[in-house]
């Protein structure tokens, strides 16, 4: 369901797109689309401006409601949970590292691999244990 919903965005997206580089610019901001209405031009008469305004509305509407609905999806299966009754971290001493064996930096250390015994360089007197 949320797929075929980013898929129905991402499509009136390159379309909102589309339709608002098709406009004719008011203000001439990057010097283009403007310019005189000659008779063969195609964003020259008012009937196209007045149809790609009312399709501006529309997909920008389909584009409203479709972020609301991904919006709702995301936020659906999320259950509330609350800070208040959640257990409290085990407290210490300041200045002193936590005891418990579940440390954050316990659990980043890698095992240590056991020394292989070396041989002896000479003879050794025997030790007692």
């Amino acid at each position: 369901m949320q797929t075929v919903i980013v898929v129905i965005h991402l499509m009136l997206v390159a379309g909102l797109i589309g339709v608002v580089l098709l406009q004719r610019s008011e203000g001439g901001g990057l010097g283009i689309g403007g310019g005189g209405g000659g008779a063969g031009g195609f964003m020259s008469s008012r009937g196209t401006t007045n149809l790609l305004t009312r399709t501006t509305a529309i997909l920008a509407a389909g584009f409203f409601i479709t972020s609301l609905l991904l919006a709702w999806l995301a936020g659906y299966d999320k259950r509330p949970s609350s800070i208040i009754n959640s257990t409290p971290a085990p407290l210490s001493a300041p200045g002193t590292p936590p005891s418990a064996p579940g440390n954050l930096l316990d659990s980043l250390k890698k095992p240590e691999a056991p020394a292989a015994p070396v041989a002896p360089a000479g003879p050794q007197a025997p030790q007692s244990k």
